[in-house]
């Protein structure tokens, strides 16, 4: 069984900058990819960064050039660095790890960006 927990979302100004973390437990092998979905209200479920258990990553364009998303392996977590927010930005943000073809997903962490 694995589980994802969150944190590090909050309110912040526009222009600001939030770090969210996840920490894996569980079974968790050494090839997967992790990453960061959001989810406005009203929307659907969207990728915005992941990162390969070799180093890959992936960014939605709407985020290129100020979101960084980093992992630990060894401490089983990936962080997702975000710099220069919109209220755009505003959303749930939901921690995934994909494994063996089998999705794992944390509760969220919501992120509110004021203008």
């Amino acid at each position: 069984q694995v589980q994802l927990v969150e944190s590090g979302g909050g309110l912040v100004q526009a222009g600001g900058t939030l770090r969210l973390s996840c920490a894996a437990s569980g079974t968790i092998f050494s090839i997967n990819v992790m990453g960061w979905y959001r989810q406005a209200p009203g929307k659907q479920r969207e990728l915005v960064a992941r990162i390969f258990s070799g180093g890959n990553t992936n960014y939605v364009d709407s985020v290129k050039g100020r979101f960084t998303i980093s992992r630990d392996s060894a401490k089983r977590t990936v962080n997702l660095q975000m710099n220069s927010l919109k209220p755009e930005d505003t959303g749930v943000y939901y921690c995934n790890l994909l494994q063996l073809q089998h999705n794992y997903w944390g509760q969220g962490t919501q992120v509110t960006v004021s203008s």
